[in-house]
């Protein structure tokens, strides 16, 4: 691996052309990956794709005028001080935000590049031409940072299109596994509890409870749909949120029978568990859309049910 100091202009040139090759075909599969959810940032990567298109081409022929037509092969990873990049193109679907970082985080560093290239270069076309590439990356980073080019309508649309996403990738597995472990480990907790009286059996059927939902959880979340269609996001990802979610769902009201008295685990359990309700009716609210009244009387009715016929079971 070279350092950058060591670069002769010519190599300078053969780098600079490398980058934006490889800008350019980021930047298409960015609008490609974008262009079904988000068509109008999925434009402006086009622009930016072009226009990184129109920087090689002056690289190319500046080169070819100064140092003839063999243009050697030389790559970021061939240089020390580049950043290494997330692949974050091979994710489908894409996450919008994540693109914009990326994109700015690629239009700086190559903008310190041609900055550093021209302070180094002795010859004066080569020089201006690193330093009006330079700026013309400067604008690019705005843009991927700010979607100057889009007007605020299509920024509120993609917004809210991107909400969308993160409630069906995160929120619905979230909230599916939250309300399953919460609800579904009642029964088999207090019944230990009450038929055994004691909390460190409790505990322990609580976290085998917990565990093995997550488990099942998460597998039937991966496996139900590969979002290749519905745009529900990886499934691998939608499963490991579903899983944990189910567990902590059932380990919340587990955790109080590590308290040795019985009364007072009890009453902190019952405690935690309201609070559970309580949070699952507030994100049916919030991210489902699903009215206070509706949300709450769903989630803490199944919930009190079960409830009363684990205690009930527990007490027989």
């Amino acid at each position: 691996m070279r350092s950058f100091d060591s670069l002769t202009e010519n190599e300078i040139l053969a780098l600079a052309i490398s980058l934006e090759e490889e800008d350019e075909r980021i930047y298409a599969d960015y609008a490609e990956g974008l262009r079904h959810t988000f068509p109008a940032t999925a434009q402006m990567f086009d622009a930016m794709r072009e226009e990184e298109s129109t920087h090689r081409r002056r690289l190319i022929e500046l080169y070819q005028a100064k140092f003839g037509e063999h243009i050697p092969l030389i790559r970021r990873n061939d240089v020390r001080g580049f950043v290494h990049r997330r692949p974050i193109w091979l994710t489908k679907p894409m996450r919008l935000d994540a693109v914009r970082k990326e994109a700015a985080t690629m239009e700086v560093e190559t903008r310190r590049f041609y900055e550093k290239s021209a302070s180094r270069t002795q010859d004066a076309s080569i020089r201006q031409l690193l330093n009006d590439l330079a700026a013309e990356e400067r604008g690019h980073e705005h843009r991927a940072v700010e979607l100057s080019d889009l007007d605020e309508a299509t920024r509120d649309q993609e917004e809210a299109a991107s909400r969308k996403l993160f409630v069906l990738q995160i929120v619905q597995p979230g909230l599916a596994g939250l309300m399953d472990g919460s609800v579904s480990t009642l029964a088999p907790v207090f019944a230990a509890a009450f038929a055994t009286q004691n909390t460190h059996t409790a505990f322990t059927v609580g976290l085998a409870a917990s565990i093995g939902a997550g488990i099942s959880m998460g597998f039937a979340e991966a496996l139900s749909d590969d979002g290749s269609l519905t745009g529900r996001g990886h499934p691998y990802v939608r499963g490991v949120v579903c899983g944990l979610m189910t567990a902590l769902g059932g380990i919340g009201h587990t955790l109080p029978f590590l308290i040795p008295h019985f009364t007072t685990a009890f009453a902190v359990a019952v405690a935690v568990v309201i609070v559970e309700l309580g949070t699952i009716s507030w994100v049916r609210h919030r991210y489902m859309e699903s009215p206070w009244i509706s949300a709450t009387l769903q989630v803490v009715l199944g919930g009190i049910l079960v409830f009363v016929a684990g205690v009930l079971i527990g007490s027989s």
